[in-house]
């Protein structure tokens, strides 16, 4: 793992400020002064932060921009996975909490925290979801209504719950949601007969994407954000 990554997983540092810690020579690796945030640690080296030994923690809450054509699983022997993107060093039980589609982009959750996991996902949490949406076709006033209403799915019975919507640009649209259903999103637009052409999740409760972090990117939750969803 490169040093300028441990330091930020293990402090409440971010990634940019624990550079710039490096930079200023406030952190030793085996008892010498380290100014290279690129480093590559061994497994067993001793990082200390202004005099304070740093160590991963024993429950792991990241936040990820996942990038298209990444499937939302911890094994896949045809894709890349979550999991690639992530050093294998904090991979060990690792899961996602709450799936997006090989071609939706953004926001994923992945923790070793079962329980904070099972809090975020389940039907019963009210836990609204944000996604940035992309249609085919303006979408009419009509259209507005019924999501906000709830919409019947295709071979369903039971109403979504109301949606809410917010009207960005000719087809362009934030969609918010409070359920997880099968692709969801693109079958409530396709209920209202439109049709998805991207879908990007922006925010999983008070949790948003953060904006610094590049397709592919990572970094560990504050513990703000954990303790907001948790």
């Amino acid at each position: 793992m490169r040093l300028d990554q441990f330091v930020a997983t293990s402090s409440e540092l971010s990634r940019k400020e624990a550079k710039r810690a490096i930079a200023r020579g406030e952190v030793t690796v085996d008892g010498k002064t380290c100014t290279t945030a690129n480093t590559q640690l061994a497994e067993d080296a001793q990082v200390i932060l202004a005099g304070r030994p740093l160590a991963l923690p024993g429950e792991r809450y990241l936040m990820l921009n996942k990038p298209a054509g990444v499937v939302s699983a911890t094994t896949d022997s045809d894709h890349p996975t979550a999991l690639d993107l992530v050093p294998a060093e904090l991979t060990r039980n690792l899961h996602i909490a709450g799936r997006l589609d090989a071609d939706t982009t953004g926001l994923l959750l992945l923790t070793t925290d079962g329980q904070w996991s099972h809090r975020v996902t389940s039907p019963r949490t009210d836990c609204p979801k944000i996604y940035r949406v992309t249609l085919s076709e303006p979408l009419s006033a009509m259209a507005v209504q019924e999501l906000e209403q709830g919409v019947r799915l295709h071979n369903e019975s039971k109403l979504t719950r109301p949606a809410q919507v917010a009207i960005l640009g000719e087809r362009t649209i934030d969609l918010t949601i409070s359920e997880g259903r099968y692709h969801q999103v693109k079958r409530m637009l396709a209920a209202v007969g439109n049709h998805v052409e991207a879908l990007h999740r922006l925010q999983i409760g008070p949790v948003r994407l953060d904006p610094a972090l590049e397709p592919g990117g990572y970094r560990e939750l504050t513990r703000a954000e954990k303790s907001s969803l948790g």
